[in-house]
């Protein structure tokens, strides 16, 4: 790193309270209108999540089902994640020099503080590890009962770090919600078969997806505080970027480790494999945004969605199931991501209300 890049680096750091206190004040002059356009772009966001997990959902089915191909799922999103950052780095390119302002001791500044979203990549690393280790000790039944308690650990990690209070009507919609995907996964924990698969550990199993489980809210709710109440005042780009540059190398070492799957070194790739990963990078940075216009429950409430959008794409796509129980419990979890979503009632400090 050269002078001028030290220099301009400083001149960031030292303007950064003027930037924040004028940036504070154009906030609270434009609060009621940006209310508004908050609750909308929440809805939208939710809307566009369903859709794009659940797609990206249909598509692996079609990929990995159908046509039977056999790529590293590591390989996907590490592509994913380069994505990811050279989209983030466009924006952040266009913003820039749409201000007049240079953008190489930007970058240099984005990552030389990037150490927040790199503890947040090594969370996603070691949750890849536990699933995979749960998935080789317990059946599919039982790692999909346990993964629902995601949506209240999200819930339970927001109270405790955000010190966030839910209203009544949200711990039901989260309850209700919570018991409405369980029955809508009836047909794959109620399945005959064993709790454990054959020469796996039951309680290790276990052990592995409750503590998955548990950083994944953490990891929601660590990521939420960050984009929100952090003093850097990082935009929702600037922190994609960081977690993308994190996340690759991450993502990279698995590669490394598995010699590239049992197909070798991106071996198994066609168009479809390509298209999942840029569904994999909008994922990423569509959940970056409903932090950002809503809060960490808002990704879990999108994910739930999806499974039932999902289920109805493949019923008709791929002659997938679809029972009654199914289509009831479908309804149960529409209606308690309905409930969540339009509560009246406040859950954060007023301080914290601004979408920016």
């Amino acid at each position: 790193m050269n002078s001028d890049d030290e220099e301009s680096i400083q001149l960031l750091e030292k303007n950064k309270d003027d930037m924040i206190k004028t940036r504070n004040s154009s906030i609270s002059d434009s609060l009621p209108v940006q209310q508004g356009q908050c609750s909308s772009a929440k809805v939208l966001v939710l809307i566009t999540l369903c859709f794009q997990n659940s797609c990206f959902t249909v598509l692996r089915r079609y990929s990995q089902g159908i046509l039977k191909e056999r790529y590293s799922k590591h390989e996907v999103l590490c592509v994913a994640e380069l994505i990811k950052m050279i989209f983030s780095a466009y924006v952040i390119y266009r913003r820039r020099t749409q201000n007049g302002l240079p953008l190489r001791p930007h970058i240099l500044y984005l990552l030389r503080t990037s150490q927040k979203m790199f503890l947040l990549s090594l969370i996603y690393g070691l949750m890849n590890i536990l699933s995979y280790v749960a998935l080789r000790n317990v059946s599919a039944g039982v790692f999909t009962i346990c993964a629902q308690l995601k949506i209240l650990t999200t819930a339970t990690f927001s109270t405790i770090i955000l010190r966030r209070k839910y209203s009544w009507v949200k711990w039901r919609a989260l309850t209700t919600l919570l018991l409405g995907v369980l029955l809508f996964s009836e047909p794959t924990w109620n399945s005959v078969g064993d709790n454990s698969v054959v020469g796996g550990n039951f309680f290790l199993g276990t052990s592995a997806v409750l503590i998955e489980v548990t950083l994944s809210g953490f990891a929601s709710i660590y990521f939420e505080k960050v984009v929100k109440t952090d003093v850097e005042e990082l935009n929702i780009w600037e922190r994609n970027f960081q977690l993308a540059f994190g996340s690759f190398p991450v993502y990279f070492a698995f590669i490394i480790a598995a010699q590239g799957g049992e197909a070798g070194y991106f071996g198994g790739w066609s168009m479809v494999t390509f298209i999942l990963s840029l569904l994999g990078a909008a994922g990423g940075l569509l959940v970056a945004l409903s932090i950002k216009y809503g809060d960490a429950i808002l990704k879990t409430l999108a994910t739930a969605g999806a499974i039932v959008i999902a289920s109805i794409f493949d019923y008709f796509l791929l002659d997938g199931s679809l029972t009654a129980v199914m289509i009831l419990s479908g309804g149960v979890v529409i209606c308690a991501i309905t409930d969540y979503t339009f509560d009246p009632s406040s859950t954060v400090p007023k301080a914290s209300r601004s979408c920016v």
